[in-house]
């Protein structure tokens, strides 16, 4: 299923952002879904993911407490709100659809990929 990421931007250490993911075609709803992230020269990081249980709910440690995955099916569009934002958190942000339907952090699991939306905080 084809994944459209957006949102991203440059914004102060403290700020917020609002992440989307927009699938077209395939059942959304049955997909898990995930974000990830990746700073040049790093490896790719797991961020957030949801199954299609919506409380299948996993999220890295490094992003626990200040974000917030979640999905919304009738718009083929998941989310990520990130709030609390850190200059750490700067990357390319990336969605992904896993047709199993897990919520995996594992992103080999993911057979689908969108575009990166770019994330910088300033300090």
């Amino acid at each position: 299923v084809p994944l459209q990421a957006s949102g991203g931007g440059l914004v102060q250490a403290g700020g917020s952002l609002r992440l989307s993911c927009a699938a077209s075609g395939g059942t959304f709803s049955a997909y898990g879904m995930g974000w990830f992230r990746q700073d040049p020269g790093k490896e790719r990081e797991f961020v957030a993911a949801m199954g299609w249980i919506p409380t299948n709910i996993y999220y890295a440690d490094s992003v626990k407490g200040r974000f917030t995955i979640s999905r919304d099916n009738a718009k083929n569009t998941m989310y990520l709100q990130m709030n609390s934002l850190k200059p750490e958190d700067t990357a390319a942000y990336y969605c992904a659809a896993d047709a199993a339907g897990w919520a995996t952090p594992r992103a080999k699991e993911y057979e689908n990929w969108g575009q990166g939306t770019q994330v910088t905080i300033s300090s």
